[in-house]
């Protein structure tokens, strides 16, 4: 497994994404997906399923020591007293008396960011979050939260048809890392026939070879989403082969800008 260092923390750098799954499915999900030794846990506010998240992390039996949780306030929550009913509510659902990382899950121009980020420290103060960050943040976006407050992570699209080397660039400079998510770009990469020819090469699949050229990179984490049970399998089963220099470049080279994600209030990508 890799890991990325935060402070006094240490990530799992492949988590297990939980968005749009709902009820039974969610809680057995989760459960599952830590039985089989995930230990990165992601949810929102926004996927409406925070205690079912924390039902699973619950009868999995596993110590909350050895997790890590994320999840996200609302765009619509970010005015000081709003984000921090959203961040106490977000703990009730998952019955925890903190998460490991909490992030703004979209920017919104109608609240001053340091209003957000200044609520988000009170709660690092007061021992609800361990750490803060933001989601769908552009370049200029994230300078300046890292000028107002110690934000460790900009969680955003990446995937192989989506060039994010620029903002990758800027988390860099700024001590952060970054999280993809549609890291499989919902599933297309499996019928790309490029990154299949590579998988037959090591015995994996298209998804696989998707999720190792996210590991293989510095300072980026994944949350891939599944469903199913041997998915959720294969996406972990992605540490015992490595990937050459070359067939790292033939995916690099996909990159272009095909945004899967691009709702009516996200920002001006740069």
């Amino acid at each position: 497994m890799k890991f990325i260092n935060i402070k006094d923390s240490r990530m799992p750098a492949l988590g297990f994404g939980t968005y749009t799954l709902k009820g039974k499915n969610c809680e057995e999900g989760v459960e599952d997906a830590i039985r089989l030794g995930y230990r990165h846990i992601d949810t929102a506010e926004m996927y409406d399923n925070e205690t079912e998240v924390g039902k699973g992390i619950k009868v999995s039996g596993i110590s909350r020591e050895e997790l890590f949780i994320t999840t996200k306030v609302w765009y619509t929550h970010l005015h000081k007293d709003a984000l921090i009913n959203a961040a106490h509510q977000s703990l009730q659902k998952l019955a925890l008396d903190f998460v490991d990382l909490l992030l703004i899950h979209w920017p919104n121009d109608s609240v001053a960011l340091e209003e957000s980020l200044q609520a988000m420290m009170q709660l690092q103060e007061e021992g609800k979050v361990k750490h803060i960050g933001v989601s769908n943040f552009n370049r200029k976006m994230v300078e300046e939260a890292r000028k107002i407050a110690p934000v460790v992570c900009n969680q955003v699209e990446y995937h192989p048809y989506l060039d994010q080397s620029k903002l990758l660039d800027t988390v860099h400079e700024n001590d952060m890392f970054l999280t993809a998510y549609c890291p499989i770009a919902k599933g297309k990469v499996m019928d790309d026939e490029q990154l299949r020819a590579i998988g037959e090469k090591y015995n994996k699949t298209a998804a696989q070879i998707c999720l190792k050229w996210h590991m293989l990179q510095k300072g980026v984490a994944a949350v891939p989403r599944s469903g199913n049970h041997e998915r959720r399998k294969l996406n972990l089963d992605i540490f015992d082969f490595e990937l050459t220099a070359e067939e790292i470049d033939q995916i690099c080279g996909k990159q272009g800008d095909k945004r899967l994600i691009n709702p009516a209030w996200a920002p001006e990508w740069n």
